[in-house]
């Protein structure tokens, strides 16, 4: 039996434990509305017991940051100053082609309106003599073409200046100067082998067809196509059936289904064709992407020039030169003449040595006029009244429509 010492001394025990229970239990209430991740501070019992909550508690509610973020970025893009990787011709080179170009490639991209005849010369002699040219910008090179041919056996020497600047508006850091030696004369280019298919005007392998009348002075023949394909010109078969012939053309009309030796000797004239089209592809150039895709209205010397897009000719040209001089275009995607337009030939040039290499297709505008050999990967269109003195040999079709085509003289 408890005394009365000890039944007080476990009375005030017992209040004391519902005291803190029910301080605990308030504390535990006011915790569940606090938002702060850990709550670290006092929760107040609105009875008239006070306690203290030293508890912890994780917030594990969700929200949405409706803030705005008013930082001010004060960092800067530090861009690369340009520089030239390489140059054609390469410092001191010797022997360099006299109908050549001097070009600059850059390590960055370049504002186009920096690169001019002011920001990338050509000189020679020790009081320097400027070399009359133009100046072209594509693909991150700036090619320097001389107006004329450049002297045998010198010096010459060529600069980018520092108004040369990146499209971020960097300009080089110093000058880039590079000098090289021309050689003793010049080295003459070999024309283009053409085979039994320099027999022909008009060569095709799918279709040959024209809106009459047109006028083509040489042969023209298809093959593998039959003589179904040659369209518009009233073919009237010959006796012997090796070939046919027509008002429009002075000359003869041969196919793949005549009598033989017409299908083997066609065969061999496409096979000599095509081999052509791969010869004059494979030369190397002199030029590069000159005009970046545009020559009108330049008189382009003797040499061979390579673009890496298509070529367009929206105003007249002059290929200056000898009866012995050659020119090969080599070009990527299609050659388009305008309306109009004429490619002329001046100096004593003929058409026989003028090569127009395209893998593309060939587009002759309306009373426009070509010299020289078409060499076509695909197709080749004359518009109403257009004229060539050449030949038009194409691996698919030639279209025709009120068209001239006269065969040169080999």
């Amino acid at each position: 039996m408890s005394t009365p010492q000890y039944s007080s001394l476990i009375t005030g025990c017992s209040m004391l434990a519902l005291l803190c229970l029910t301080g605990c239990r308030n504390a535990q209430q006011d915790d569940t509305s606090d938002t702060v991740d850990t709550d670290t501070g006092t929760a107040t019992d609105s009875g008239s017991d006070t306690t203290t909550d030293s508890g912890t508690g994780t917030d594990t509610g969700s929200g949405t940051d409706t803030g705005t973020d008013t930082g001010t970025d004060t960092g800067t893009v530090s861009w690369p100053v340009p520089e030239v990787l390489f140059s054609v011709p390469a410092p001191d080179a010797l022997n360099v082609a006299l109908y050549g170009n001097v070009s600059a490639t850059f390590s960055e991209p370049m504002n186009p309106a920096t690169l001019t005849s002011s920001t990338f010369t050509l000189t020679t002699g020790l009081v320097p003599v400027a070399v009359p040219g133009t100046v072209n910008y594509a693909a991150s090179t700036v090619v320097f073409w001389p107006t004329s041919q450049l002297e045998p056996s010198t010096v010459f020497t060529a600069t980018v200046t520092t108004g040369a600047e990146s499209l971020h508006g960097k300009a080089l850091a110093a000058p880039d100067v590079w000098s090289f030696t021309t050689a003793d004369a010049l080295i003459p280019i070999a024309p283009v082998e053409l085979g039994t298919s320099g027999n022909f005007a008009i060569l095709a392998k799918s279709a040959i067809s024209t809106v009459p009348a047109s006028s083509i002075t040489g042969d023209i023949g298809v093959s593998p196509a039959a003589a179904t394909f040659i369209t518009g010109f009233s073919l009237n078969l010959d006796s012997t059936t090796v070939f046919s012939t027509s008002t429009q053309v002075v000359g003869k009309v041969y196919a793949a289904d005549y009598t033989p030796p017409s299908p083997a000797n066609m065969t061999a004239a496409v096979s000599d064709m095509m081999l052509a089209f791969t010869a004059a592809a494979g030369r190397a150039p002199d030029v590069t992407e000159l005009g970046a895709g545009n020559i009108g209205g330049m008189t382009l010397a003797p040499g061979i020039y390579k673009w890496g897009t298509g070529l367009l000719i929206p105003s007249d040209i002059t290929l200056a030169g000898s009866a012995t001089d050659v020119w090969i275009f080599q070009i990527a995607q299609d050659l388009t003449v305008a309306n109009g337009v004429s490619v002329n030939l001046d100096g004593g040039a003929v058409p026989k040595n003028v090569f127009w290499q395209v893998a593309g297709l060939v587009d002759l505008g309306t009373t426009s006029h070509m010299e020289g050999v078409v060499l076509c990967q695909t197709a080749i269109t004359l518009g109403t009244g257009a004229s060539v003195n050449g030949r038009l040999l194409a691996q698919t079709a030639v279209s025709l429509d009120a068209s001239v085509v006269v065969q040169p003289a080999q």
